[in-house]
């Protein structure tokens, strides 16, 4: 992904993304998947979230939301440190969703599936990584629920 000096269209394509995810259905969305999903595999999958149900539209809408934003960096439409800086979200999809991948992608016969999401999710981890050495570390067990309580 290039490295650029971020313009005025990156920003105003940011400002876009924030305004898509503003919309109702993606805000419920959003809220069940960041307390509800949990799958690792695809049985897992099937059992929180069944075909035809709201939660399956849930996981679709989210994950193809961070999906559509990541193609926008791995095009080099949007520039990825821009993107880093105001989009922790997409991270925390992708943590979401890491163990899942190889899995779905078997199931449903496609090896590109959430290809965008995987190469973004990737550099995000290594972005973070080179601005504090334990901000992933923290970062994961925030996701995963095992972040040491606040005293």
């Amino acid at each position: 992904m290039p490295t650029t000096q971020a313009t005025y269209d990156d920003a105003n394509l940011i400002l876009r993304l924030f305004e898509l995810r503003r919309d109702e259905k993606l805000r419920q969305a959003r809220e069940w998947f960041a307390a509800n999903f949990t799958a690792k595999t695809p049985q897992e999958l099937m059992q929180i979230a069944p075909p035809g149900s709201q939660e399956n539209a849930y996981v679709r809408m989210v994950v193809s939301y961070w999906e559509m934003a990541a193609s926008l960096v791995t095009s080099g439409v949007l520039n990825q440190d821009l993107f880093f800086q105001s989009n922790g979200e997409c991270l925390f999809v992708w943590e979401r969703v890491r163990e899942l991948v190889p899995g779905f992608r078997a199931v449903n016969k496609n090896p590109h599936s959430w290809h965008n999401l995987e190469i973004v999710g990737t550099a995000f981890v290594k972005w973070m990584e080179s601005h504090g050495p334990e901000a992933y570390a923290g970062f994961q067990a925030m996701v995963h629920g095992t972040a040491a309580p606040r005293s």
